[in-house]
């Protein structure tokens, strides 16, 4: 049987993660990613979802009415009647990281509006975790207001950090006091890349204050677009010293990745599918 007959079998899932800033959805066929889909999240959380769902199906060549199961997650799932299931993004986050590195247990998850620590066991179930969702700061939001100042683009944010010959220390981390604390370091004359290590190495202090109640085990696997931040990469390695898995699929696909990997295993259980 060839792969596209795989997907087309029957035998498909999908997970849809709805977040404040993106919307992700992943496509699983007998237990393997086949497609996915990833576009800015909308004032309309339902016809959002739709639209990235149909995206990943584009993207696997699979029709809408293959679909077996559909679980989704993020902020928009309280909108998502077009799901069979809804589960919260921390389980999913946990799932998708499971899927990918059966072997870690522990996940730094950065979003657009929140931070979060988890600790998972060896089946991808939560056993703890702890959560800032009270305060922009050390969230993706935080770093797309900072590449506002600078005046460089959010994805290049990361590298002008790596670029640095010192850290300039930040006394704060709430969003409104660094952004201000920002512009005077730089009319001070500071190197933006020196001030950038600076706020890179904050959000990290910041998500070593999570690890403290919850604890922490190396290898680490770090989930959300932000993990894409080479800089941010860099500063949580060398604030929390613990070693970051090398991603293997978009880190910020995670969530969704998790959702689709949730769907499988509710459609197996209920005869919907075959175990792969």
């Amino acid at each position: 049987m060839t792969n596209t007959e795989k997907k087309i079998s029957g035998d498909v899932v999908a997970g849809v993660d709805v977040g404040s800033l993106a919307a992700k959805s992943v496509i699983i066929a007998d237990g393997e990613i086949v497609g996915h889909g990833l576009i800015p999240s909308g004032f309309n959380s339902e016809e959002t979802g739709k639209s990235v769902l149909q995206h990943a199906l584009n993207s696997a060549g699979v029709p809408r009415a293959a679909l077996k199961y559909i679980v989704a997650t993020g902020y928009g799932r309280i909108s998502a009647d077009y799901a069979n299931k809804t589960v919260t993004e921390i389980s999913c986050h946990a799932r998708g990281a499971n899927f990918l590195y059966p072997s870690v247990r522990t996940i730094i998850d950065i979003g657009g509006q929140d931070c979060k620590a988890i600790r998972l066991d060896s089946s991808g179930n939560v056993v703890d975790f702890a959560m800032n969702d009270k305060c922009a700061a050390g969230t993706g939001r935080f770093l797309e207001v900072m590449s506002n100042v600078f005046k460089v683009k959010l994805e290049d944010l990361g590298d002008l950090a790596l670029s640095a010959d010192s850290i300039v220390p930040m006394s704060s981390t709430c969003t409104v006091f660094v952004e201000s604390e920002t512009i005077s370091l730089i009319a001070r004359g500071e190197k933006p890349a020196n001030i950038q290590a600076g706020i890179h190495h904050a959000i990290a202090n910041r998500i070593s204050g999570l690890f403290s109640r919850v604890g922490i085990e190396s290898d680490v696997f770090f989930s959300g677009g932000v993990a894409k931040n080479k800089g941010m990469r860099k500063a949580i390695t060398e604030v929390l010293k613990v070693n970051i898995v090398e991603p293997t699929f978009d880190p910020q696909l995670t969530g969704a990745l998790g959702a689709a990997a949730i769907a499988w295993k509710n459609a197996v259980r209920e005869g919907l599918c075959q175990a792969a």
